[in-house]
């Protein structure tokens, strides 16, 4: 019976001695091999076969070799083993138990085998199915999910963290809509190409589904280097894609999440990662790490939407103008009309939020409309010389009858179309070639000025500067802001835009100068034109008006004369700890390599104090200037850009660090540093009198303020 068995092609069996070398296997297995019986007949078993490394578990995990298994004298089941020599890829499904004598002594192993080849093909190409994204052949969500869970879990008990980056395709949509979605499908296969080989080893790729991407990075808790890589992966996914013969052009938004310190299981780590996903797409182009503040900013996201609507029909939209003056003699010679949205009872809401959200909700061609005539309409009321700048959203651009609207502002308030002036950005041609240069000749038969705004912030490409008729390039803020630093290239990129223009007989405007180093530098580099809060902040048309009404048209450059690292004007309470104390001091500024803060007195110079930042950030800093309750600190390790225009530090309080305290492993609190020192009970912490006196009332004028 067991020689049909094993004749039959269901089965084999095999048997090895104590010392783990064959003592029999089936003929047929022998065979299928392709070697010959006493080649293989007292070998080790464990030479013949090794586990499949297909088989690893969730968190990465081999299976244990075979030898290991055989000195364990458990029980083998159902394992499937790759046949090592075997002339053809060659599976087996085994199965074995140990044997022992009469004594108890072990004397090897007696099991069974059998063919999975065809199986394990089978099997393989259903869960690669089921586990893998069909379009890029990244994983899918369910893997992902399933190995995020299992890292999680396993990371838990040897305290390590993991990081995620999720990220979504900017304009994916549009791309769709216009090249149709075999091209949709096409760049999405690029995208996961270039992010797989950006990510590389440092951790693993998948695609959640439509046009959003999850990367999961171990051990990766440094924001500063989650912030390099979130930039390396806008820049590179917002290249041009060639996509069936034609050009395409997507941007990307990234959110930002780590556990233990956004969340500790799954669920809480996505959730965080996706709420920082939907900051950075209100920006777009950028990226976002989580905080518990995002929470309070998805309601205030569903309250700009409802706001928004009525908001142009109860005239709380208006237009502010900045102004754009001559290189050379300073004079005003344009200005560029900005939208504002005065709410009744929030106030002045950012243009950063509104008008993303406009776009979302598809509100921003109705509000472009309002905003060009309006602008055009106040433009009437000045001196014939001066021209309007007007935005134009790229959405509002490929509407095949935006030349039709902008003629029909034109004649309602009959402004001089050489007065006006369209800024569009680069974005546009992302879309269809062929209707943007036509929209483009119709726009410059109605006679109006077509300004390129934002030059080289992503999306740039010299073929369209051949065709498309613009009369002005405007260089954007980022290569203005901090160009007079040694260690940047910003001026020559400057000095390369301008000599392109020249060429091409377009004017340039610098925007964003902020320092008299600055206006030195674009001025001796030939830019024609200047716009920035060196010379004004944009204001109100009354404002405006009164300054004409005074015949005063030339602006004088008022502001620092050097450039400096950005430094935020705050008023917040935050906590200052020295030896064993914890003062409360109020924030005055804060820049990446330092801040101001008040509340403190007899505070030498040279005193090293750690900043308590809120949200378990911890910045180490020494005290440079001290005069009276102020004192001028010089951070350790600079700050990092948090993404949204402020600032954060590299490293955060660990969660790990409050468990080992005593708490249940959690997300970082409010206050993690409060917890660390016993809820902030200065009795249970002193060894040392204090240092410094507080002065009275600071502290709690900043927290009422």
């Amino acid at each position: 019976m067991l020689d049909s068995f094993e004749t039959s092609g269901l089965g084999w069996f095999w048997s090895t001695d104590a010392d783990g070398k064959l003592t029999y296997l089936s003929e047929n297995a022998i065979r299928q091999i392709g070697r010959k019986s006493e080649e293989i007949i007292g070998c080790d078993f464990s030479d013949l076969c090794e586990p499949d490394e297909g088989d690893e578990s969730d968190d990465g995990r081999k299976p244990r070799p075979i030898a290991f298994l055989l000195r364990s004298r458990n029980s083998i089941s159902k394992l499937t083993v790759r046949i090592t020599d075997a002339e053809e890829p060659v599976w087996w499904q085994i199965a074995g138990k140990p044997q022992f004598d009469a004594k108890g002594r072990f004397c090897g192993y007696r099991g069974s085998a059998k063919d999975h080849t065809e199986a394990r093909e089978r099997e393989r190409e259903a869960s690669r199915l089921a586990q893998y994204d069909p379009l890029t052949g990244l994983s899918n969500r369910l893997r992902i999910k399933s190995r995020l869970t299992a890292k999680l879990s396993s990371y838990r008990n040897t305290k390590r963290s993991c990081s995620l980056i999720m990220l979504g395709l900017d304009r994916f949509k549009h791309v769709n809509d216009t090249l149709g979605h075999q091209a949709g499908d096409e760049l999405l296969k690029q995208v996961a190409k270039r992010l797989s080989r950006l990510v590389d080893d440092k951790g693993e790729v998948a695609r959640l589904g439509s046009d959003e991407f999850l990367v999961i990075l171990p051990d990766m808790d440094d924001r500063g280097e989650l912030a390099d890589l979130a930039n390396q992966i806008i820049q590179m996914l917002s290249q041009p894609y060639s996509v069936n013969g034609m050009r395409a052009i997507v941007g990307v938004s990234v959110g930002i999440a780590s556990a233990p310190y956004d969340g500790v299981d799954t669920d809480e780590i996505i959730k965080a990662a996706d709420l920082a996903l939907n900051a950075a797409k209100d920006v777009r182009a950028s990226y976002r790490f989580y905080s518990s503040e995002l929470k309070d900013g998805v309601k205030r996201r569903r309250q700009i939407e409802e706001d928004l609507r009525d908001a142009l029909v109860h005239g709380q939209l208006q237009m502010h103008y900045q102004p754009i003056v001559d290189a050379e003699t300073k004079k005003l010679k344009c200005l560029e009309a900005l939208m504002r949205w005065e709410h009744p009872e929030r106030g002045m809401v950012s243009p950063a939020l509104f008008i993303p959200v406009a776009e979302d909700i598809g509100l921003i061609k109705q509000m472009g409309e309002w905003a060009l005539e309006e602008a055009c309409r106040q433009a009437l009321e000045w001196p014939q010389e001066l021209r309007v700048a007007v935005n134009v959203s790229a959405i509002q651009f490929m509407d095949e009858d935006f030349p039709q609207k902008v003629e029909r502002a034109l004649l309602n308030t009959g402004i001089a179309p050489r007065r006006v002036e369209l800024e569009i950005t680069e974005s546009v041609f992302m879309g269809d070639q062929t209707q943007a240069q036509r929209t483009f000749a119709e726009l410059k038969a109605l006679g109006v000025r077509l300004a390129l705004d934002d030059f080289g912030t992503g999306y740039s490409s010299l073929s369209y500067l051949r065709n498309a008729p613009f009369d002005k390039i405007k260089i954007d803020q980022s290569f203005v802001r901090g160009s007079t630093d040694a260690d940047n290239n910003n001026s020559a990129i400057i000095a390369s835009i301008v000599s392109l223009a020249a060429a091409l007989k377009m004017e340039t405007v610098a925007e964003g100068v902020e320092t008299k180093d600055e206006l030195e530098l674009v001025t001796k580099l030939g830019a024609s034109s200047l716009q920035g809060r060196l010379f004004s902040f944009a204001i109100t048309h009354e404002e405006l008006m009164e300054r004409i009404a005074g015949g005063d048209l030339t602006y004088e450059a008022q502001g620092p004369d050097r450039y400096r690292a950005d430094r935020r004007t705050e008023y917040r309470r935050i906590g200052l700890v020295h030896d064993d104390h914890r003062y409360s001091v109020v924030l005055r500024n804060l820049s990446k390599t330092g801040a101001l803060i008040e509340g403190l007195m007899d505070v030498p110079v040279g005193t090293d104090v750690v900043l308590d930042l809120g949200g378990g950030q911890l910045a180490v800093a020494t005290v440079r200037r001290s005069m009276g309750i102020s004192q001028g600190v010089e951070f350790e390790t600079p700050l990092i850009s948090d993404g949204a225009e402020g600032l954060c530090t590299r490293h955060r309080v660990s969660p790990y660090q409050i468990e080992a305290a005593g708490r249940p492993l959690a997300s970082l609190p409010d206050d993690p540093y409060a917890v660390l020192r016993g809820n902030g009970d200065d009795a249970t912490m002193q060894i040392k009198p204090r240092a410094f006196r507080q002065v009275a009332g600071i502290a709690s004028s900043a927290r009422a303020a």
